[in-house]
C-alpha cells in the first residue's frame, strides 16, 4: 500500500515542484498541500496522511507550532521539516515538538524522496550537515541522562550512529551486523532509556 504524503509549503514554485516528485515517487501518493499552517490544521486530521513535510518558516503560525498540533491530532503520522537554515536552535524545538526528520531544502530532490523512503523503513532522515552541528550543539550545552551509563559499548555505538543521522541499514553495515540485531539492540536501549521512540532515545543521549 502506498503512503500518502501531504505538504504544508508556503512558496508557491517550491510547493508545486515537491507534488510533482512525490507524484512520481514508487511507494508514495499525494494527497493534499496546503500554504498555511492554519490550513493544514483545519483539513489533515481528516485527511490522515502518513507523511507531511512542513516548511519551518510559514506565514502566520509557524512550522514548529504546527508540528506540536499535527501530533496531537496525527500522533502517528512523520512530520520531515523543511528548512533553508542549519540553526541547531529550530532543530532541537522541532524534534521536540514531534517532528521525526530535517532536511534542508537546498539538498537535491531525489535526496528528499530518498529520505521519504528512508522514514517507510523506521529511518530518521537528516541531512548529514545538520545531523553534525545537531550532534556538536547538544553536546557542548547538556549532560547526557544517567540511563545513558546503563548501555553497553554496543548500544552506545548504535545510538551515537543513530544520532549522527545514520539509517538501520548504514548502522548495519558500518557495523557489520544485520538490520534485525540493530533493531534487537534499539530495542533494548529504549527499555534501558524508559523511551518509545528513536528521537527520544537520541535526546536523551545527548542529554535533553
Amino acid at each position: 500500500m502506498s503512503i500518502g504524503v501531504s505538504i504544508i509549503e508556503d512558496d508557491v514554485a517550491a510547493r508545486e515542484i515537491l507534488v510533482g516528485w512525490i507524484r512520481r515517487a514508487e511507494g508514495f501518493r499525494f494527497v493534499t498541500e496546503h500554504e498555511t499552517a492554519e490550513s493544514a490544521l483545519a483539513k489533515l486530521p481528516q485527511e490522515k496522511p502518513g507523511v507531511v513535510l512542513v516548511d519551518i518558516n510559514l506565514p502566520g503560525m509557524s512550522g514548529i507550532e504546527c508540528v506540536s498540533r499535527l501530533k496531537f491530532d496525527l500522533p502517528d503520522t512523520d512530520i520531515i521539516m523543511l528548512t533553508s537554515s542549519d540553526d541547531p536552535e529550530p532543530i532541537f524545538n522541532s524534534l521536540k515538538a514531534g517532528a521525526t526528520g530535517y532536511l534542508l531544502k537546498t539538498m537535491a530532490l531525489e535526496e528528499i524522496v530518498d529520505a521519504l523512503q528512508q522514514i517507510a523503513h523506521g529511518g530518521v532522515p537528516m541531512s548529514a550537515s545538520i545531523a553534525r552541528k545537531f550532534v556538536s550543539y547538544f553536546q557542548q550545552k547538556s549532560k547526557q541522562a544517567p540511563e545513558v551509563e546503563t548501555l553497553s559499548p554496543r548500544e552506545l555505538e548504535i545510538l551515537g550512529l543513530l544520532a549522527k543521522g545514520f539509517q538501520y541499514k548504514e548502522i548495519a553495515a558500518k557495523l557489520d551486523i544485520t538490520t534485525g540485531t540493530v533493531r534487537n539492540h534499539l530495542q533494548s536501549i529504549y527499555r534501558k532509556l524508559h523511551v518509545q521512540t528513536r528521537t527520544e532515545a537520541v535526546l536523551k543521549f545527548l542529554g535533553k
